[in-house]
């Protein structure tokens, strides 16, 4: 094997790596309306290569984000 064809596999590997935590990151401070729907997008987010593309196509605009206001009862 090549040694550029394994660096261009590894790139692409850490690129897929590097969207899937942005993902679960984006899901974590999201609100979708209850924990159901939250912990169905983390799943899909968790598939590899396809679950992150998935997410921020699909559902990337259903979550709302919380703001300060949201988090404190008071």
């Amino acid at each position: 094997m090549n040694l550029n064809t394994v660096f261009f596999w590894m790139a692409v590997g850490a690129a897929f790596f590097l969207i899937t935590c942005i993902a679960v990151i984006d899901i974590a401070y999201k609100d979708f309306g209850g924990i159901e729907k939250k912990a169905i997008w983390g799943f899909v987010a968790m598939v590899p290569f396809l679950g992150p593309l998935v997410y921020f196509i699909f559902g990337y605009r259903r979550g709302r984000r919380r703001t300060g206001a949201d988090q404190n009862p008071n």
